[in-house]
């Protein structure tokens, strides 16, 4: 069979050493945009000029410089992207150039203007609060990662994308919700108006996201500013969502992309700025920063990226260390499956009334020591399908067994005594925690329930956790709000590992990392599994990682599961038929 060709970069594809090399001229360009790097040469004045910017925030005890003296400037036409590890500033920046860098910012800028409609420059660092409301969402676009904290728990999503419109007058009012369905179409979703009625909960990871773009994109800003925009998204709706910032670009407007994803910005971006601890490093086109990067930590980026070339291997593994097959785990056929999942089937009722089949007669088995990887797209059922795995959701048809047993049907009072063999590690462990409780008391929860641990006993329990996942002893005090994306995920591992588990459930545990980090949560999970000989359940859309980590892959789309079989044998076929945005090229 023939391997897949490395789909998500269309426009650059690998290379000896370096996974991207330049495709050809005509393919340069993502959706047949003209290159707005000509027009950058050509327009005197940028939209937005940054020039020295630095934000400080001032509390009880020293200044935290979170963006130190960066410049840059971005023209009409042009996608312009900022890349970083979590922490480097990138967002913080987003936020200063929309006016949200809080009470406690203290931001200078020798320069930070928009060129104005009239042609008079708007001082972004002067402009007060009653102007910002005029400014956002007509001059000013911004798109937010955590779309379900950023939308309003108590209005429903037509409600939400229509605000921007009536706030600004854009259109008559009887055209408004016609103009929200075009909004949400053009964000990505095809069934506009189930999802108008529907809350931001009742929505997936990327309905919600898409939804907030829409919401962004009602007063066709001059300026967008899209911060980790397609996190929540498979590969398929990526494309729909960048082909929206495309067309923007077209349109003569500006897009500043704050992402940690290489693959989109390989995509879509003109030019690229690497940001290190509040630093600009590097800055260039998006193919000299990609293909011929000169600052190490812009290589270090490039080398966590997962892919074909480096299954099996570790990813942020130091230079010269021996490498170790991460696929050579002990993983039996012929063994009795761990969990069997038979012709389990599940639907639920739209607020309409109409069925929406979420999992359709779907089977399949997890053997132990194995890593069975679910990929496909959002509202694909691969979520819901880890719910029925777990018993939080009964199954109307078919059956699951854990370890030969009845798990899905099953008393809560027979389930209780298994749940110690299998838990779960999230996408979003920084909801999942209780705010009021520490790193201590979060691990400690499963040691009540599952353990007969005394207090000393499970304190030693907890210290052990936690240099088995590699965190500090210290952070042990911390709450979740004071941990970075990185550190919450690993204290979500080391609390489902509390209770020393025989399987895992991973939904999304590294979709909202940057690309270091993810390495190193990838890393991690490969280490245990070899360590304590855990199964696991890979929830995905994203193929380099489930490539790159996964033994088996089973691929869904509408509920069911289309293709199955070994990571050579799915990559190594065409999947049009869950992909439909994309078209493969030949090799």
């Amino acid at each position: 069979m023939r391997p897949i060709s490395p789909h998500w970069f269309p426009q650059l594809t690998a290379a000896p050493g370096l996974p991207f090399k330049a495709a050809t001229p005509s393919t340069d360009r993502p959706s047949g945009r003209a290159s707005a790097l000509d027009l950058h040469e050509e327009i005197s004045e940028p939209l937005l000029r940054v020039e020295e910017l630095r934000v400080s925030f001032e509390g009880a005890g020293p200044a935290v410089d979170a963006v130190r003296g960066i410049s840059f400037d971005i023209s009409q036409g042009e996608v312009f992207a900022i890349v970083g590890e979590s922490g480097s500033g990138k967002s913080v920046t987003a936020r200063t150039l929309v006016g949200l860098a809080g009470n406690r910012a203290r931001v200078e800028a020798k320069r930070l203007e928009l060129a104005g409609r009239d042609g008079a420059p708007v001082d972004l660092s002067s402009v007060p609060p009653d102007a910002w409301r005029r400014l956002r969402g007509r001059e000013i676009g911004f798109v937010l990662q955590d779309a379900l904290s950023s939308l309003d728990p108590l209005r429903k999503i037509g409600r939400e994308v229509a605000e921007p419109i009536f706030a600004h007058g854009l259109v008559p009012g009887a055209q408004v919700p016609e103009r929200v369905k075009e909004l949400l179409v053009e964000a990505g979703i095809a069934d506009p108006k189930h999802v108008i009625a529907q809350y931001p909960h009742e929505l997936s990871g990327g309905l919600r996201q898409r939804a907030l773009i829409a919401s962004a994109l009602a007063g066709r800003p001059r300026l967008l500013i899209a911060d980790e925009p397609t996190t929540a998204l498979d590969v398929s709706l990526q494309q729909q969502v960048l082909s929206v910032f495309s067309g923007l670009a077209r349109a003569g407007h500006a897009v500043l992309l704050i992402t940690h994803d290489l693959a989109v910005v390989a995509q879509i971006a003109d030019r690229i700025a690497i940001m290190q601890k509040g630093q600009i490093v590097e800055t260039g086109t998006a193919r000299d920063v990609l293909l011929a990067p000169r600052h190490d930590y812009t290589k270090r980026l490039l080398g966590a990226v997962p892919s074909a070339k480096t299954r099996g291997r570790r990813l942020a593994s130091p230079p010269g260390e021996k490498q170790v097959n991460v696929h050579q785990a002990n993983v039996d056929p012929q063994a009795k499956p761990i969990i069997e999942v038979r012709n389990v089937s599940l639907a639920f009722t739209r607020p309409d009334g109409s069925r929406h089949d979420a999992v359709k007669d779907v089977s399949l088995k997890l053997y132990p020591g194995e890593t069975f990887g679910i990929v496909g797209e959002s509202g694909s059922g691969k979520t819901t399908l880890g719910k029925l795995v777990l018993a939080l959701t009964k199954p109307q048809h078919g059956e699951i067994l854990l370890k030969g047993e009845d798990w899905s049907t099953a008393r809560e009072k027979s389930r209780r005594v298994r749940r110690s063999v299998i838990q779960t590690i999230t996408q979003d462990p920084f909801g999942s925690f209780d705010p009021r409780f520490d790193v201590a008391r979060i691990i400690e929860q499963p040691l009540r329930v599952a353990t007969t641990l005394n207090r000393a006993g499970r304190r030693l329990r907890i210290a052990s956790l936690l240099q088995m996942v590699g965190l500090e002893q210290d952070l042990s005090s911390r709450r979740g709000s004071e941990l970075s994306g990185g550190q919450r995920q690993r204290v979500a591992i080391a609390q489902a590992l509390a209770a020393e588990p025989e399987v895992l459930v991973c939904d999304e545990p590294v979709s909202a990392l940057d690309v270091t980090t993810q390495a190193q949560v990838l890393d991690l999970l490969s280490d245990l599994q070899r360590r304590l000989g855990l199964a696991m359940i890979f929830i995905s859309h994203d193929l380099r990682v489930v490539q790159h980590l996964c033994h088996r892959i089973a691929v869904m789309k509408d509920g069911r599961i289309v293709e199955m079989g070994t990571v050579e044998e799915i990559f190594g076929i065409r999947m049009s038929c869950w992909l439909p945005c994309r078209k493969l090229p030949a090799r």
